[in-house]
C-alpha cells in the first residue's frame, strides 16, 4: 500500500485514486480521463516500489502525466488549484438564476472538483423561515417565487407584480443567506450557496474571496425542456412550471439586469461541462487578480 505524507512527514494517509481524480477534474479534465491518469500515477509509483510518497511528488508526477497527454493548459490549472488549496484561503461561491436552470447540479459538481463540503440551497433557508413565520405575517415566503406576487398587496404603480412579489420573498430569505455568509467568513469556511434568492443588491457579495455567478437558460424553449427532464427525479410535474413560464422568464430577465448592474458574470448553462469550465477558469483568473492586489500572488508562482 502506498501512503501519502505531508511536507513534515507526519500525517500519513493511504493513496486515493478518487481524491487525485477530483484534483485533476478541478483543472477541467473529463472525469474518465482524470481517473485513468490517477491509475497511471498509482501504477508508476508502485512500479518504482514506492510505499511512502509526499503530496509534492504526486503533484509533480500528475503534472507530468497531464503534459504528456497534451493537457498543457489543464496542467497549469492543476498546479494552480493544488497550490491554492495549500494556502487554505476560504472562498464562498454564490450561484443565482431562475427556477430549473440547473444551479443545484452545477453547485454539486463545483463542490466535488474544489473539495468544498458545504453546499447550501436557498430553498432550504426558505423552508426554515416557513416553519417559524406564519403565512399571515409573511405570506410571500409561503409559495413559489414566481407566484409570490399573488400574496402581496398594494403593488406600487409602474412596478411588475411578479417582480414585486419575487423581491418580497428574496428580501426575507436574503437575511438568512447573509447570516450564513457572515458565519462562513468568520469561521474561515468554504461554502457554495445556490438558489434563485441569490440576487445582487440583496445578498452581501462584497468580500474579495466571494465569487458570484448568474446561471441562466438560453431560451424559453430550453428552460421548458429542462422542466420535463427534471420530472424524472422530482415529485412535482413539469406542467406546474411550464404553466408559469411567463413569470419564470420575467424573473430571469430581472436577474440578468441585476447581475449586469453589479458586474456579475452571466453564464448560459447550455451543457454542464462547459458551464463548469467557464466558472473554474473565471475563478482562477479572479483569485489570481485578488491575490495580486493583496500582494500574495508570489504564493501561486507556477
Amino acid at each position: 500500500m502506498i501512503r501519502v505524507v505531508d511536507e513534515r512527514g507526519k500525517i500519513s494517509l493511504p493513496f486515493s485514486r478518487g481524491i487525485l481524480t477530483r484534483s485533476i477534474t478541478s483543472a477541467g479534465v473529463d472525469v474518465d480521463i482524470a481517473y485513468s491518469i490517477a491509475i497511471e500515477v498509482q501504477r508508476e509509483l508502485e512500479g518504482k516500489g514506492k510505499t511512502i510518497v509526499t503530496k509534492d511528488e504526486i503533484r509533480e508526477l500528475t503534472y507530468r502525466k497531464l503534459l504528456e497527454k497534451g493537457f498543457k493548459r489543464e496542467a497549469r490549472r492543476y498546479l494552480f488549484w493544488r497550490k491554492f488549496r495549500k494556502m487554505k484561503i476560504p472562498i464562498i461561491i454564490l450561484l443565482g438564476g431562475p427556477t430549473g436552470v440547473g444551479k443545484s447540479t452545477i453547485a454539486t459538481e463545483l463542490a466535488f472538483r474544489l473539495g468544498i463540503r458545504s453546499v447550501i440551497g436557498t430553498d432550504s433557508i426558505r423552508e426554515v423561515l416557513r416553519k417559524v413565520i406564519t403565512p399571515e405575517l409573511l405570506p410571500a415566503i409561503h409559495t413559489s417565487t414566481f407566484l409570490a406576487w399573488r400574496e402581496v398587496k398594494m403593488v406600487p404603480e409602474g412596478i411588475s407584480p411578479v417582480i414585486y412579489g419575487f423581491e418580497a420573498q428574496v428580501s426575507a430569505v436574503s437575511v438568512g443567506i447573509n447570516a450564513i455568509i457572515e458565519r462562513a467568513r468568520n469561521e474561515g469556511l468554504n461554502a457554495i450557496i445556490e438558489g434563485i434568492h441569490v440576487v445582487p443588491g440583496f445578498v452581501n457579495m462584497e468580500h474579495d474571496m466571494t465569487f458570484t455567478y448568474m446561471i441562466v437558460a438560453g431560451s424559453r424553449e430550453e428552460l421548458e425542456a429542462r422542466f420535463y427532464e427534471r420530472t424524472r427525479y422530482s415529485r412535482r410535474s413539469a406542467e406546474y412550471y411550464v404553466s408559469h413560464l411567463d413569470e419564470i422568464m420575467e424573473i430571469q430577465d430581472y436577474l440578468i439586469r441585476k447581475a449586469r448592474e453589479h458586474n456579475i458574470p452571466v453564464v448560459e448553462n447550455v451543457e454542464l461541462e462547459r458551464t463548469i469550465g467557464i466558472i473554474m477558469a473565471d475563478l482562477m483568473e479572479r483569485i489570481t487578480e485578488t491575490l495580486k492586489k493583496r500582494g500574495e500572488s508570489y504564493l501561486l508562482d507556477l
